[in-house]
């Protein structure tokens, strides 16, 4: 049986493709996982996304599941846990951030009735399908990155570049960027 063609960063490592083939550029409306995703490209910055998929389960018990209710409750005693947890990434600047950027997200759920009302708005509440070729045609930012990391950071995010916005917008199928020989380009176009 021929193997399907992906995109060519996930290489053989299987803990990336499982990522690649069920999870990156989906469409994602679960508030939920919308917060996680964005503590996680948050703790990418500057880091290889593997990193951050092997550690994804510790992420998920420091922070208690990703509740974003539940982090943006944390005291400085959960701060200095999270800093001594060796499971994670512990840089001091990100840990505040997942914090503060909790509360905010609990702010926008207030105001516009959930984040993902809110976040879609970015890509007019449907997918962008770019169609690039290769890994090399793939932008680090985009104008609508652009947009939404600076209305983000207006209403007190932290971490929110633009680069990491648009990790965001792919990670959550905002945007399409599966190589156009991907079968996954295929198949979330339809």
């Amino acid at each position: 049986m021929k193997e399907k063609q992906r995109c060519a960063w996930p290489s053989d490592n299987q803990l990336t493709i499982n990522y690649h083939d069920n999870e990156w550029g989906a469409p994602l409306h679960n508030d939920k996982k919308l917060f996680e995703f964005m503590v996680l490209d948050a703790f990418q910055a500057g880091l290889n996304w593997s990193i951050i998929l092997k550690k994804r389960k510790n992420f998920e018990k420091a922070f208690s599941g990703f509740d974003p209710r539940k982090v943006a409750k944390y005291t400085k005693r959960d701060f200095e846990r999270l800093m001594d947890d060796a499971g994670i990434i512990r840089n001091k600047l990100k840990i505040s951030a997942a914090i503060n950027n909790a509360q905010k997200f609990l702010g926008i759920q207030k105001e516009f009735g959930s984040f993902d009302k809110y976040i879609w708005r970015f890509t007019n509440y449907k997918t962008i399908h770019h169609g690039f070729k290769s890994l090399k045609d793939l932008p680090a930012k985009t104008k609508e990155s652009d947009e939404m990391s600076i209305d983000l950071k207006e209403r007190g995010f932290k971490f929110v570049g633009s680069t990491i916005c648009y990790a965001f917008m792919q990670a959550a199928g905002m945007v399409n960027d599966h190589t156009v020989g991907c079968y996954r380009y295929r198949e979330l176009k339809k």
